[in-house]
């Protein structure tokens, strides 16, 4: 989901920068409202962080990457996930990657956009008993399914608005090779949400994730 530097004039990463600062702002009412949100943002941002950096792959105009998307949002919650996207899209430009920090606003967008589209369609009914929405690995696919597919149409977008001219057979071929990804993702959400909701008796464990506000089969 990583654009390539270049593409955008930088009139459009400005807005891009302005927009992603603005979302991220959207969210520091919940850390005002419950303090635990920085920490979890903390481990989101350093989760989100190594997975990007742990496998990547260059395709066509953008790059494939373990993200962890939906982990970090049923382990941790919404702000957190949101924050965690900044922050740690931040620390990879800084640390390993200083070419994409003209990217921020433009990659952050790609991941958070998708995350509110996810969250306020269907996402939270699991977070709330009263709906009796049950987690089980067809949710987590489904929800995988609308996150990525919200990923691929803002690389489609940025591109679309680019000052190249990229076919539409090379985001397609992008899109196609996120597929196996996407797959790879659900099921590594579904394993690790169900190994922590093992732990939950834990007092940090509860503490720090939201496995008992989720709703199990």
């Amino acid at each position: 989901m990583h654009i390539e530097v270049g593409i955008i004039d930088p009139v459009r990463i400005a807005l891009a920068n302005a927009a992603a600062l603005g979302v991220v702002a959207s969210q520091l009412p919940a850390v005002v409202r419950n303090p635990l949100v920085v920490p979890k943002t903390l481990v989101s941002a350093v989760v989100f962080s190594a997975l990007m950096q742990a496998w990547h792959l260059p395709v066509g105009p953008s790059e494939l990457h373990l993200i962890g998307a939906t982990t970090i949002y049923m382990l941790f919650g919404f702000a957190p996930a949101m924050l965690g996207f900044a922050l740690g899209l931040v620390l990879q430009a800084f640390l390993f990657e200083p070419g994409d920090i003209p990217h921020l606003g433009v990659n952050a967008l790609s991941l958070m956009v998708p995350m509110i589209a996810v969250h306020y369609s269907f996402g939270r009914r699991l977070f709330d008993a009263k709906l009796r929405d049950r987690f089980n690995l067809g949710k987590v696919l489904r929800i995988d399914a609308v996150y990525y597919a919200g990923v691929s149409a803002m690389v489609g977008f940025w591109l679309m608005i680019s000052n190249d001219a990229v076919a539409f057979s090379d985001w397609a071929t992008w899109v196609a090779a996120y597929f196996p990804v996407f797959v790879v993702e659900a099921f590594i959400t579904f394993t690790a949400v169900s190994v922590i909701k093992g732990l939950r008796a834990n007092g940090l464990v509860s503490r720090m994730t939201e496995v008992d506000r989720l709703t199990f089969a």
